[in-house]
């Protein structure tokens, strides 16, 4: 309906030679779910009178492609038969582009064993693709679509995602937004380039007026917990976030363990210089994702054992907020002081969180993986808490065959907490975790733990804490969504702003 449209309004203000069509519209495929519109546009202009070349040209010149992930369930494949009963003329279409596409390169397809591979097709019929992360946009070059880079280079793109400083600054931070104006000055909301004056501006009286802006936030916080979920946190704590899609490769589970760890040491008396911490939550699983739920079941089962302990209850909470969406976000952020940002390195296509994270002075504890590593570069390894293998050594360890039972037999506090899961009847988990552990978490396991523990301490200096978490901030600017969309606007979409 929408291309019908654009036609509609382009025959209106420009005439019927269709033939012109991409120099007014262009057509960005947010991963593959659009990219059915490909053969829809050129079944459409061939109603209008124009041969299949003509409308593939105009169409390869409309669309461009955006990969947001590498995951399969965003690489749709569909079988003909199952298109055939529903788009016909589509899947004919959709053949002659694949019959096209192996006379110019024998070695690529779009149809493969009677199946519609809608990657292969978005890169072919379009104009750029782009990854949304330095590292994605390697990871795609060399691995994903190697064989695609080889054959149109000067098609692929890097286009950093970003986020709104309106939304995620001033619309849920107005306190930490009207001190940064008072320092910065000038509209840094519209031009976030303007908040790296922080940098110089970072004085003790500065740094006590984040302190209490943080603490204010979390105070917030605490009175929205308690009322909607019925758990009572101390904001003295630290607060330890992790917020986003419920997925294995993101890795809420190996943030679980290590929770089942510390209580287990608070339990025994191990642990004697535990900085207090609340661990907060949030997360929606897909309706399907069977084992992405039983992750959530067991993060709550954990919370509750947890917080209704007079033994650690006193040391330790864990909330797992109900029905996670935006508006939770944007009270959750602003009093986060770690940011968990730990998906399995070369998972992670960008990721969004860790920068609206940022912009609010929370630390990244996280992988080197998707927009981590921009930030990294940005803020310096003294500026955030890095753990776990980088994405070489992921590949290099599955290649030589990754055996997850060595980390099970070999390091006891792995495998008590693996063994509490599958006390808890989650079976299914457990055996994943020793059996395949296709994310690694038992090799990042100890590791994280190690971060974890230097977050805490490094907690105590509050002087130092909040001179990083200020930081932080400063280096926020590249991540401004209004850069991310100059760069598609300049470089994809070719675009002159109007005056």
């Amino acid at each position: 309906a929408s291309l019908q449209d654009m036609l509609r309004t382009f025959k209106i203000a420009h005439g019927d030679d269709l033939s012109r069509f991409a120099e007014f519209y262009a057509v960005q495929l947010n991963d593959t779910h659009p990219a059915m519109s490909i053969p829809e546009l050129i079944r459409l202009l061939m109603l209008e009178g124009m041969s299949f070349d003509d409308a593939f040209n105009v169409a390869q010149k409309t669309f461009s492609y955006t990969n947001h992930t590498v995951m399969g369930e965003a690489l749709e494949k569909w079988p003909l038969d199952l298109m055939r009963s529903v788009v016909p003329e589509i899947v004919d279409i959709i053949c002659r582009i694949d019959q096209k596409l192996k006379w110019e390169h024998p070695g690529l397809f779009i149809v493969k064993d009677n199946t519609a591979h809608m990657a292969n097709l978005s890169i072919y019929v379009g104009s750029y693709i782009n990854g949304v992360a330095e590292i994605h946009t390697q990871i795609l070059k060399d691995d994903c679509f190697k064989d695609w880079y080889y054959a149109f280079p000067e098609r692929f793109q890097n286009k950093t995602n970003g986020i709104t400083p309106r939304r995620w600054l001033g619309l849920c931070n107005p306190e930490l937004t009207a001190m940064l104006r008072e320092k910065v000055g000038g509209d840094f909301l519209k031009n976030l380039d303007l908040i790296g004056e922080l940098k110089d501006q970072i004085y003790d009286e500065t740094i006590v007026e984040f302190n209490d802006i943080k603490h204010l936030k979390k105070e917030q916080l605490c009175a929205v917990i308690a009322k909607h979920e019925g758990v009572t946190l101390n904001p003295d704590f630290i607060f330890d976030v992790q917020v986003k899609r419920l997925h294995e490769y993101k890795r809420q589970l190996m943030n679980t363990m290590s929770i089942l760890h510390l209580y287990f040491r608070l339990k025994d008396g191990t642990l004697t210089d535990f900085t207090p911490t609340a661990f907060i939550f949030g997360a929606k699983a897909a309706p399907g994702y069977a084992r992405a739920k039983a992750i959530i079941h067991l993060t709550n089962m954990v919370a509750d054992m947890v917080n209704n302990d007079p033994d650690t209850s006193s040391l330790l909470k864990v909330v797992f907020v109900h029905n996670y969406n935006c508006s939770w976000a944007e009270k959750l952020i602003p009093a986060a002081e770690i940011s968990e940002q730990i998906s399995l390195a070369g998972t992670e296509a960008s990721g969004t969180s860790n920068m609206k994270f940022m912009i609010n002075g929370a630390l990244t504890l996280g992988t080197l993986d998707g927009a981590n590593v921009e930030i990294h570069d940005a803020v310096g390894r003294e500026n955030m808490f890095l753990f776990g293998m980088t994405t070489p050594e992921v590949e290099t360890i599955k290649k030589q065959g990754y055996h997850p039972q060595v980390y099970y037999q070999n390091n006891h506090i792995i495998r008590k907490a693996v063994d509490e899961i599958n006390t808890a009847r989650f079976t299914s988990i457990a055996n994943s975790l020793t059996g395949s552990d296709p994310y690694m978490v038992l090799a990042d396991f100890a590791d994280y733990s190690k971060a974890q523990q230097e977050a805490s301490q490094a907690y105590l200096n509050t002087q130092h804490w909040n001179r990083m978490s200020l930081v932080n901030i400063a280096k926020s600017g590249i991540f401004a969504a209004d850069r991310a969309i100059r760069e598609y606007a300049d470089s994809i979409w070719h675009l002159n702003p109007v005056e």
